[in-house]
């Protein structure tokens, strides 16, 4: 056996401290839970812990009951918006696939159609040669309508005289 020299002696000794820096890292690394390596994040909620799980997103509430702690899935209502986006997007697409390819509606027309209004009456006409104004008769809709009125009107008038005379004579 050889003596150990100096020189020899500090190879050694700064060899061992560093496989026993990487070997401590390395059990380290292993016994340290999740949440140390930054996988999982933590933030405390009324109900006890709210777990979020940075590699894939998922969400979970941790409570503590009688038998020790439990995490249960929050349920990820994204997906289902994500699936929704998605199929409304492809919607989308397939409407404005249809508007390029040109009109499907049969007989429609590129002028607006003229508004007209029913219930508006006729404007006088003038005649032609000799000028004058013609006013339209009214229909029987509207005679009828004019009679009702002054037939209500005319009741409620001889309603009133009565309970006017029977006023009058009643504190005479």
């Amino acid at each position: 056996m050889r003596p150990v020299t100096s020189s020899t002696a500090s190879w050694l000794a700064a060899s061992f401290a560093a496989v026993m820096v990487v070997s401590g890292s390395l059990v380290a690394a292993q016994s340290a839970p999740d949440s140390e390596n930054g996988r999982y994040a933590m933030t405390p909620i009324p109900e006890g812990v709210l777990r979020l799980d940075t590699r894939t997103g998922t969400m979970s509430t941790c409570s503590k009951n009688g038998t020790g702690w439990a995490c249960y899935a929050v349920p990820d209502e994204r997906a289902a918006f994500d699936a929704e986006i998605g199929r409304l997007q492809a919607e989308v697409e397939k409407l404005k696939g249809q508007l390029a390819a040109g009109p499907t509606v049969s007989g429609k027309i590129d002028e607006a159609l003229p508004k007209s209004d029913p219930l508006k009456k006729a404007d006088p006409k003038v005649a032609e040669g000799d000028r004058k104004i013609e006013i339209p008769l009214p229909s029987d809709q509207d005679l009828d309508r004019v009679m009702s009125f002054l037939e209500k009107a005319w009741r409620r008038l001889i309603d009133m005289a009565n309970r006017v005379q029977k006023d009058v004579s009643g504190k005479i």
